[in-house]
């Protein structure tokens, strides 16, 4: 098998059958269960991110509260970010993980990738245009991958420090852009979150703004976690003390990120006040802030909306506290399969639909707009477990007889084209 089997996040086009592991020939790899634990917990993460996005779009509204209220509330925002940072990972699983590919091998794989974010921009304006209210992240995915392509040859240490800086930076530029939209118009704002595509935007402006800066998923915010999840892909994540360090630094991240932002959110003079309810005016209180969603977006015009670390809120704090929690969960994944084979066993629905994640999340948004679901979140729980169900099932089945998803096999055929590169 190719080592392009479980080659990227949403558009794995090559993805083995579950548990079965794939080749790692650029320099590490190793057989055993150290290898089916590297490559086949990424599928796992993956699956997992596939649930919690279906959480987050038809999944009870977490504003409710209650124990689900909360269960649905970590979805949110929180699985997203795990499939930027996935995608970085396969990135590098496509272009050379622990070494870069050179030459014509090199070439095709640059070509792999922008033929594969090209695809992903022309679905997901065919989705946003559609009609959905699924705000549809493939698009946004496709220009993350374009923007970060030049970084592939960099080594670890220094993907980490780009992801690094990204973080403190960007999040601050985009609060200076759209305070500039803002004052020449009403673009929406990031509490008017829309969905994206190349010449789209459902409420009206261009496309490509909404893609870079005012839109679900900016990519001058999102593209931190996919750099984080390249710089990951450079390291052995077979030897323990990588993933020990790991953890730890998932873990660090997470309470940096949440626990700076409600000590400042506490400790600021009139950071409570002047953030209110978010613009929503209902929901939670500003005091969620550090972690949820519920109490609504900061406006664009007041700076105390830096020092919030809800998922959405396109900040620093949020962007590094969400880091941890995808980094975290990565690598519990790759450690529970590595160490634990009756685990494994029990996981492989889960990393069946990793397997097929491209499809599995385009039927969501399809079975959404079909079904008429028009309130997300807010459907009853029920509805949650119906779509979990179905696509689990569906995605078994399938890897049975099948070594790609549907999706994931037409996109493979797409990026032949790349095979012409000399």
């Amino acid at each position: 098998m190719t080592q392009n089997a479980h080659d990227t996040a949403l558009v794995a086009p090559d993805a083995a059958r579950p548990g079965t592991p794939a080749s790692d020939p650029a320099g590490t790899a190793r057989t055993g269960r150290s290898q089916v634990g590297r490559l086949i917990g990424v599928d796992l993460a993956r699956g997992l991110a596939v649930y919690g996005m279906y959480a987050a779009h038809v999944g009870p509204d977490p504003s409710e509260g209650g124990v689900t209220g909360h269960l649905m509330e970590l979805a949110h925002g929180r699985a997203s970010a795990l499939f930027a940072f996935l995608a970085g990972f396969s990135i590098m699983l496509i272009t050379g993980r622990r070494a870069p590919k050179k030459g014509r091998a090199g070439r095709q794989a640059v070509a792999k990738v922008v033929v594969r974010a090209l695809v992903l921009l022309v679905v997901g304006t065919a989705l946003t245009m559609s009609g959905t209210p699924v705000e549809v992240i493939l698009a946004f995915y496709g220009l993350y991958f374009l923007l970060v392509l030049p970084l592939y040859r960099l080594g670890a240490r220094a993907l980490a420090i780009i992801a690094a800086a990204g973080a403190l930076i960007l999040p601050q530029v985009l609060h200076v852009i759209q305070q500039s939209l803002n004052s020449g118009g009403d673009y929406g704002g990031s509490g008017d979150a829309v969905g994206g595509g190349i010449g789209t935007w459902p409420e009206g402006g261009d496309g490509i703004v909404s893609l870079l800066f005012t839109g679900s998923y900016p990519a001058l915010t999102w593209i931190p976690f996919v750099i984080a999840g390249m710089a990951v892909a450079r390291l052995d994540l077979a030897a323990t003390a990588v993933r020990v360090r790991l953890a730890l630094t998932g873990v660090v991240l997470a309470v940096l990120g949440y626990g700076g932002s409600w000590l400042a959110l506490h400790l600021v003079p009139g950071a409570l006040s002047k953030l209110g309810d978010g613009g929503w005016g209902e929901g939670g209180s500003a005091a969620s802030a550090w972690w949820s969603d519920t109490w609504g977006y900061p406006s664009g015009d007041t700076p105390y909306g830096l020092l919030v670390a809800s998922p959405h809120s396109e900040t620093t704090l949020s962007v590094v506290a969400n880091t941890g929690v995808a980094l975290a969960v990565l690598i519990a994944c790759i450690a529970a399969v590595d160490a634990f084979p009756r685990f494994h066993r029990l996981v492989r629905p889960v990393i069946a639909v990793g397997t097929m994640s491209l499809t599995a999340y385009v039927l969501h948004v399809v079975a959404i707009h079909f079904l008429g679901i028009e309130e997300l979140p807010g459907s009853p729980l029920h509805v949650l477990l119906g779509f979990i169900v179905a696509v689990t099932v569906f995605a078994v089945l399938w890897s049975r007889l099948f070594r790609r998803g549907p999706l994931e096999w037409l996109l493979g055929k797409t990026t032949k084209v790349a095979e012409l590169v000399r």
